[in-house]
C-alpha cells in the first residue's frame, strides 16, 4: 500500500507503471522515481466519459502536465500537482484496456 489507505499504482497497474517510468526514464524526467509509489485513487468520476486515473484526492492537479509518447503519438498524458513533484492523475489516450481496476463501481 502506497500510504495505508490505497493500493499504490503499481499494484493495480503493474505494466502500466512500468511503462510510465520507463517512457519518463528515457527523457531524464526525475519523476519515473515517485512512480512505484503513487497512491490509486480510483478511477476519477468528474464525468461519465472521463478517464482519467486518479494518483491524488481529485482537486490535486495544478496546470502542468507531461506528454508521453511513443512513434510520435501521445499515449499518456500526466496531470501534476503545483509544484511538479508528483504525479496527480493519468489519461491513457491509446484505447488499450486496463482491466477492471479502471472502472467505476455502481
Amino acid at each position: 500500500m502506497a500510504d495505508g489507505l490505497y493500493p499504490r499504482l503499481a499494484d493495480a497497474f503493474p505494466a502500466l507503471a512500468a511503462e510510465i517510468a520507463e517512457l519518463l526514464r528515457a527523457e531524464d524526467e526525475p519523476l519515473a522515481e515517485v512512480v512505484a509509489d503513487l497512491p490509486y485513487h480510483g478511477p476519477c468520476t468528474c464525468t461519465a466519459t472521463c478517464i482519467n486515473l486518479l494518483t491524488a484526492p481529485p482537486g490535486s492537479s495544478g496546470s502542468s502536465m507531461i506528454q508521453l509518447e511513443r512513434e510520435g503519438m501521445d499515449i499518456i498524458w500526466l496531470s501534476l500537482d503545483p509544484s511538479q513533484t508528483t504525479i496527480t492523475d493519468i489519461e491513457v489516450l491509446d484505447g488499450r484496456d486496463l482491466g477492471p481496476n479502471a472502472q467505476r463501481s455502481g
